[in-house]
């Protein structure tokens, strides 16, 4: 028995150690064969994905480490990769071992899946607090109640028995059968306007906490026609959000941007060639293929570098949407106040999809604006006011609503 477990033992390593690593074949490709080769496409050579079906193991291990004496062996496969490649020969890498190889290969030969868009409800402390208070508030108010009921029921019952011992009252246990529960519980007035009073408040509140979340969208995190990776774009490649919504710096909306800004790089990027999330399914053949639909509905073509003018518009979907009777200019909040996109937006830098960051309500906007400070240094705007109301509040910096951020005209007019 202990002989069968150990070979048991040994044959499940031997399979385990056999398992291709695939993102270390990712990270090998990038270094030896990114240069030269990609997964789905000609380059300098040809693409890789599917080598290992195309040729037997043996022949990829002795091709890889060293190509050029295959060629001058006879050998017809290396020959005809040799032709029709313009008889360029592929560089030999003898320091991969045979692990290595079948590691890359398991990597151009991985299919990842199709990326999921997983629902991000992100809680925000506000309404977490305000849920908070009114459940601390709706407990208190039970509990009183409760107390409140124990007492008259006391009470009751105290002065029942003294009318009996005075004569004043006929004790009816000993007088008459036993009432069912139902009809004593309807006779019995005050019990009924007891439970009818905690049915309305329960109700009350219950139907409160749900208008309160008619028109609250934080979270809400809608498929686009094309995939636009914010953490590609703000994050990794550092790019300035005013670059592509430059609205936001004169007018109320900071508006999507025109595909002509996307077109400004990505006539010269028609493929991706950064990180992968091979998890996630975000691979750079995905990211590859949503630039693909940005040439479609611009109309350009990649191989003789034109516009042909057949445009597809692109219904983008909107994420962040305010009331009509609010108004909200992101000038003021940009350009005059030098509010940072992440207070409002959250750290897009991060965000593979953009979402809605934070509940956009009238309580969240009003929290904000007895919280912040007004930034006065190099802004002349502010100033003058600053000064006069700083002597009058007795105070050195300024929140918004000292400013008359809290005045209903500000938002509603």
């Amino acid at each position: 028995m202990t002989i069968f477990a150990c070979i048991l033992f040994l044959f499940s390593f031997n399979i385990s150690a056999q398992e291709p690593d695939i993102p270390k074949g990712k990270s090998l490709f990038n270094a030896n064969c990114a240069s030269c080769h990609k997964l789905n496409k000609k380059l300098i050579g040809p693409a890789l994905r599917g080598a290992s079906e195309r040729h037997e193991k043996e022949w990829l291990y002795s091709w890889v480490r060293n190509s050029a004496s295959m060629i001058k062996s006879g050998d017809s496969d290396a020959i005809a990769i040799y032709e029709e490649y313009n008889k360029v020969a592929m560089n030999s890498f003898p320091q991969l071992s045979n692990e290595d190889i079948d590691n890359i290969l398991a990597y151009s030969d991985y299919i990842p899946p199709k990326p999921a868009i997983v629902s991000n409800v992100s809680s925000n402390s506000d309404i977490t607090n305000s849920n908070s208070t009114n459940d601390i508030i709706l407990i208190l108010l039970s509990f009183v109640l409760i107390v409140l009921i124990i007492l008259l029921v006391l009470i009751n019952k105290t002065l029942k028995n003294l009318l009996i011992q005075n004569g004043l009252l006929i004790d009816e246990k000993n007088n008459k059968k036993g009432i069912p529960i139902g009809k004593a519980f309807v006779q019995n007035q005050f019990l009924v306007i007891v439970s009818v009073v905690i049915l309305l408040l329960s109700s009350t509140y219950f139907a409160f906490q749900y208008m309160l979340q008619i028109g609250v969208d934080q979270g809400y995190m809608p498929i686009q026609p094309i995939h636009y990776s914010h953490k590609i774009h703000a994050g990794d490649n550092q790019i300035e959000c005013q670059y592509c919504h430059s609205s936001a710096k004169k007018s109320k909306h900071s508006g999507i941007p025109s595909l002509n800004v996307c077109m400004n790089c990505h006539e010269n990027i028609a493929e991706y060639n950064g990180e992968e999330d091979l998890e996630k399914g975000y691979t750079r053949d995905f990211y590859t293929n949503e630039i693909k639909k940005l040439y479609k509905a611009v109309g350009w073509n990649e191989n003789s570098q034109s516009y042909t003018e057949d445009t597809e518009p692109v219904k983008w979907v909107r994420i962040h949407n305010l009331p009509d009777f609010v108004y909200f200019s992101h000038a003021q909040h940009v350009t005059v106040a030098g509010v940072d996109c992440q207070k409002c937006h959250g750290n897009v830098e991060e965000m593979e999809v953009l979402y809605q960051h934070s509940p956009l309500t009238m309580g969240w906007c009003l929290n904000c604006h007895k919280e912040t400070n007004i930034k006065v240094k190099d802004n002349e705007y502010y100033t003058k006011i600053h000064e006069e109301l700083s002597k009058k509040y007795g105070v050195e910096e300024l929140t918004v609503a000292q400013m008359g951020g809290l005045e209903c005209g500000k938002c509603h007019y």
